[in-house]
């Protein structure tokens, strides 16, 4: 099996077993981010299922009927207490994420999700404005990158006020009050670039 057909079959299973599930998902991350037009790698697969409409047991039993298993011993206690699973699907080997969403925003994001295709898969994607939302949450150096090359694509169609309330409220739950003034470094950085182009 090709790398490609290894991500097309971890991608096919994943959204299988969440449509067996039944709860408001989506895929999140690299995948959603290259969705997206950013031109980027991935390794694994990372998506969200509402928190208050799926149970730790029951997810993981549906994710098994679809050659999925968790990839640490003690991965439904780690879930319970962290509200994530960390996955590997069997046949590929492609390693996942699968995160609970309980905050408002999240569940918002869920109910605003794309329906799309990637890799001939059926999928439901976070959209462009919730993609950036996730990674100012996350704030690593990839994060961050992501979230400058979706400006650049979309500054001018985003709800910059929604995006900057929920950024700044990241920044003081994480007491990280320039988290909020690095953002608005790159959307004018964005438009600049794009009144450039």
């Amino acid at each position: 099996m090709t790398a490609e057909g290894r991500f097309t079959a971890a991608l096919r299973a994943l959204t299988a077993a969440l449509d067996e599930i039944g709860a408001p998902s989506m895929i999140i991350g690299g995948i959603a981010v290259i969705a997206a037009g950013v031109p980027r790698e991935t390794v694994d697969i990372d998506a969200t299922v509402l928190g208050r409409a799926a149970t730790v047991d029951d997810t993981v039993a549906a994710l098994a009927r679809h050659g999925i298993s968790p990839r640490v011993s003690d991965a439904i206690q780690f879930a319970r207490e962290r509200q994530v699973l960390l996955l590997r699907h069997e046949a590929s080997g492609v390693t996942m994420e699968l995160s609970f969403a309980w905050f408002p925003f999240e569940e918002e994001a869920l109910s605003r999700a794309l329906e799309a295709t990637v890799e001939n898969v059926a999928v439901r994607l976070a959209r462009p404005e919730d993609l950036i939302v996730y990674k100012a949450a996350a704030w690593r150096d990839r994060d961050r990158s992501d979230i400058e090359r979706l400006l650049i694509l979309y500054v001018d169609e985003i709800d910059l006020d929604r995006v900057r309330a929920l950024i700044g409220d990241i920044g003081a739950a994480l007491d990280d009050p320039q988290r909020l003034a690095h953002f608005d470094v790159m959307v004018e950085r964005a438009k600049q670039l794009r009144a450039g182009s």
